[in-house]
């Protein structure tokens, strides 16, 4: 897996002061998308056990209350386990809370295994794609009005979407 940049102290993405990963790779290709450059799985640097251990130690830090991972595309991390091991290693270590930032649909995301595998360790999830003719720039989090926000623990225990109230 590739990596765009990790920003150690994200106030604009997700509630509260958070540390926030950019990966490189998406496939969805959205018109409007502020994030062309990141649809190239080999833009930026590649992601290391040492980079990961950082990254780690960041989110440690008592300022951080949690993740966001955006891209790229968070859900084409599949071709190896660096995304899934890296959400596991937050939960297990640091138990703060993940966001995640999804071009893909929740009701397709839980039916591709290793999809569904990424999207296990996710407490919020931003789904679908950015539709330029949808854009708000008054949303909370997402950029068009499309995107859903969901409590993924919520949505799991209710059997249904369930939008995060904020």
């Amino acid at each position: 897996m590739n990596y765009a940049k990790i920003r150690k102290f994200d106030v604009s993405n997700g509630p509260g002061v958070r540390a926030t990963l950019f990966v490189s790779g998406c496939t969805n290709n959205c018109a409007g998308c502020f994030n062309k450059d990141l649809q190239d799985f080999n833009y930026g640097n590649k992601w290391t056990k040492e980079v990961e251990d950082e990254f780690i130690k960041q989110i440690k830090n008592p300022n951080v209350v949690g993740v966001n991972i955006l891209g790229g595309e968070p859900m084409d991390q599949i071709k190896d386990k660096c995304l899934p091991n890296l959400l596991k290693r937050i939960k297990e270590e640091t138990n703060k809370s993940i966001w995640l930032w999804s071009g893909y649909i929740y009701e397709d995301i839980i039916n591709c295994r290793k999809k569904s595998e990424i999207l296990s360790y996710v407490d919020v999830l931003v789904d679908g794609r950015f539709e330029l003719d949808k854009r708000n720039i008054s949303l909370k989090y997402r950029g068009s009005w499309n995107q859903r926000v969901i409590d993924i623990i919520r949505s799991k225990e209710n059997n249904k979407v369930i939008e995060l109230e904020y």
